[in-house]
């Protein structure tokens, strides 16, 4: 049976030529890096100067009606009360186990409007979950075909959305509308300050081109998604399929922070109550070399001691920024912050460092 085929952005052409080299990312084909500048450089100019990226394989799901926000607030499990109109909420749907099905940034419009933005591979199992149960007045339109995502990121990001008319001047996870169907966003998924632009298709490749030219003076630089997940390791951010997953919960994955815990209900809410009140068996930690290792995902992670198994790798790579191997772990919950672990890289043993993560102080405010 043939595989279906792969989406494209807007932008796919221009990344073409560009030299982009291009991968399959959830069900999309993405720029991976460009000639001419790979993956360290793209890394360098996002701490340094500005990137830019296209994120279009980010889902979009308009979820709409009288009472949509109080209705995602009872399936949803970060607790929207906790923000106004205007403003946008990490937050997670977790299946009955207390799994996560996606995490998610909840854009809140208004009472009867709120923008999910989920992850490209999961937005049809969100949209089915959430219209699972959804009452009649509620509709979930998927837009995620007809919006474009760039993503701005770098200390010089304000200079160059001031250069193209944007404004600078919204508080993290704060967003607001700026032309007709374009929303800008001060979220970020590389620990540097920056924003999301959400645009109609049409309007996409005018907007790129635009930040492109603009950016010159800046040292802009297109960005693909090796420098994206590079970036992300080093803030230890989480990404669904790694540190998180249908059999891993967000108390596990460290993201206790991101559940209304207060709340009456919401998605997997009794179970997750009883792991928190028990405890998680395995706990997130970042993990940094002692030595030269570089961690890569589903390496077991070994005590330092005896060797026996206590945990997974879960996301690693090299640090381009610390220069050393960097990732997250799954490991036994007893362990904790300064203790040494082996993770076992190729045929050999690598010493590494339990950390609570960041590695890389973020500049996001």
């Amino acid at each position: 049976m043939s595989a279906e085929p792969l989406h494209h952005s807007a932008l796919y052409d221009w990344h073409r030529a560009a030299g982009a080299k291009m991968a399959p990312f959830g069900g999309w084909e993405m720029p991976l890096e460009y000639t001419g500048a790979g993956i360290l450089a793209e890394h360098a100019a996002v701490r340094e100067r500005v990137g830019l990226f296209d994120v279009s394989h980010l889902g979009k799901l308009k979820v709409s009606g009288p009472g949509a926000a109080d209705y995602l607030n009872s399936r949803l499990a970060n607790d929207l009360r906790r923000i106004a109109p205007g403003q946008a909420q990490y937050t997670l749907l977790c299946n009955q186990t207390g799994g996560v099905i996606d995490d998610l940034i909840a854009y809140l419009i208004a009472p009867d409007q709120v923008l999910l933005i989920p992850n490209a591979a999961n937005a049809a199992a969100v949209a089915d979950a959430l219209g699972a149960g959804a009452p009649p007045q509620i509709e979930i339109a998927d837009l995620h075909r007809e919006r474009a995502v760039i993503a701005v990121a770098g200390p010089r990001s304000d200079e160059l959305l001031t250069a193209v008319g944007v404004p600078t001047d919204l508080d993290y996870m704060a967003f607001r509308t700026v032309q007709e169907q374009a929303t800008i966003c001060r979220t970020g998924y590389t620990g540097e300050r920056g924003c999301e632009l959400v645009v109609a298709n049409p309007s996409a490749l005018q907007w790129w081109e635009q930040l492109v030219a603009a950016g010159a003076e800046f040292g802009v630089q297109p960005c693909g998604l090796g420098a994206r997940d590079t970036l992300r390791t080093e803030m230890g951010y989480a990404l669904h399929g790694h540190e998180l997953s249908a059999e891993i919960d967000p108390v596990s994955a460290g993201l206790s922070w991101a559940v209304g815990w207060k709340k009456d209900s919401f998605d997997g809410r009794e179970a997750l109550l009883e792991i928190r009140r028990t405890g998680p068996v395995r706990h997130s930690w970042g993990i940094k070399a002692c030595g030269r290792g570089i961690p890569r995902p589903g390496m077991e992670v070994v005590d330092a001691t005896d060797g026996h198994s206590i945990g997974t790798v879960t996301s690693g790579t090299f640090s381009p920024t610390l220069h050393a191997g960097v990732g997250l772990a799954l490991v036994d919950a007893e362990l904790g912050a300064g203790q040494r672990v082996g993770v076992k890289v190729r045929r050999r043993v690598e010493e590494f460092e339990l950390i609570k993560p960041p590695f890389v102080s973020p500049r996001l405010r």
